[in-house]
């Protein structure tokens, strides 16, 4: 498994363009500087009044598959 620990912050209209169907992916760059797309879709339980704010771990496995993705503050 390989984790990426990453800071994350969307603002309310952004995470609305998902809702909207216009997202659909989010490319994020990780603590060590290399960049990750993952799935709109994994976000939505974090999804607040004010959008996404928080520092999140992710957990891919070794051949890149999505397992999990947690906020951590």
């Amino acid at each position: 498994m390989r984790r990426y620990f990453f800071n994350a912050m969307l603002s309310a209209e952004q995470c609305y363009g998902y809702y909207r169907g216009d997202i659909k992916n989010v490319v994020v760059t990780t603590d060590s500087g290399e960049r990750v797309q993952l799935m709109f879709k994994h976000f939505q339980r974090f999804i607040g009044s004010d959008g996404i704010r928080g520092r999140f771990r992710l957990i891919v496995s070794e051949q890149g598959a999505f397992v999990s993705l947690d906020k951590i503050n």
